[in-house]
């Protein structure tokens, strides 16, 4: 898994160039990247959600489309539109910016239900239906969408259904004192991102993200994952817990971690350090919780400090399964 540890570092260094002091969100992003999931960047305005978007576009060799979400957008703005031509007396379909490979859907909460919903097959099915008429989207295909959580005028709550969708919850923050600096010192004369360049080549990541899926899981991380999803259909702080889409998201998510950091095995810290960027979005918290001003990622942090980490048993299935191979 070394020549995975190095591919992803290529991406995380490029990326880093922009985003200043937020390791631990570019990885995730990656990871997202190679897992061939969606990511939800949600933070508050000026902390860089849309620059870390465009930083992985021009990392990547894949091409890139914006979508500005705004209230009077309709789903054929996303999707794309069939055209009568007048000359050949036939309809002619027009891709939207959804048909590409990476896409920013920037203040995706702007948007009306009804055209939020036009993202729904994209990313789920990676296919577009327009007037009857099913076209693929291209491979690798990622959505990069952006929302500001503590702004509600003019907005539209992504319903649970969307929000599942994603793979990934990031939020980046604000940085220290330190980071601030180095940001007006790299901005003084032109913005890094106008010098950043591809470090990925399209079929080197299609690659990579196929290598991904060989990562072994042991049966111990396995149950491990499924306890920790299970606790938050049971915990009485959650009105709805996650769906076997977020078992499957820890998975894919604890594969791709292991792999950049060099290994050919998931381990139970992986899949701690996944658990709120993971679950966070997916569970939705009861009324008698949020009196008590508990928030989602702190519920799944609770239940990931209480469910029991694999031991004895997760290793000895490791060594029984590497002398399979061997």
């Amino acid at each position: 898994m070394t020549d995975l540890k190095s591919f992803g570092e290529s991406i995380v260094d490029n990326l880093e160039q922009v985003i200043v002091g937020k390791s631990q969100s570019v990885e995730l992003v990656v990871i997202g990247l190679l897992c061939q999931g969606h990511v939800l960047i949600e933070d508050v305005p000026g902390v860089g959600k849309t620059m870390l978007a465009r930083s992985l576009a021009k990392s990547l060799d894949c091409t890139f489309n914006r979508i500005q979400f705004t209230p009077d957008m309709l789903p054929s703005d996303v999707t794309g539109v069939s055209i009568f031509n007048q000359e050949t007396r036939k309809f002619e379909f027009r891709a939207g910016p959804i048909m590409g490979q990476i896409i920013l859907a920037d203040e995706v909460n702007r948007a009306t239900p009804k055209t939020q919903a036009a993202l729904l097959e994209a990313m789920e099915e990676h296919q577009v239906t327009v007037d009857g008429t099913t076209y693929p989207l291209p491979k690798p295909f990622m959505v990069l969408a952006t929302q500001n959580p503590i702004e509600y005028e003019g907005t539209f709550p992504l319903p649970e259904a969307q929000l599942d969708r994603f793979l990934l919850r990031v939020r980046l923050g604000y940085p220290n004192p330190t980071e601030e600096m180095k940001i007006l010192n790299a901005q003084q004369i032109q913005h890094p991102i106008e010098s950043l360049e591809s470090v990925v080549k399209v079929n080197d990541l299609l690659n990579a993200i196929t290598q991904i899926r060989q990562v072994y899981v042991s049966p111990a991380i396995q149950r491990y994952i499924i306890d920790l999803v299970g606790r938050t259909r049971q915990s009485g702080d959650v009105y709805l817990g996650a769906s076997p889409r977020g078992s499957l998201a820890l998975f894919r998510t604890g594969q791709a971690r292991a792999a950049l950091q060099g290994r050919d095995h998931v381990l139970p810290d992986d899949i701690k350090a996944l658990a709120v960027p993971v679950l966070g979005h997916r569970i939705i918290v009861s009324p008698a919780a949020r009196l008590r001003e508990l928030s989602a990622d702190r519920i799944v942090q609770e239940i990931v400090y209480a469910a029991p980490v694999p031991g004895g048993d997760y290793h000895m299935s490791l060594k029984k399964e590497k002398v399979k191979t061997q």
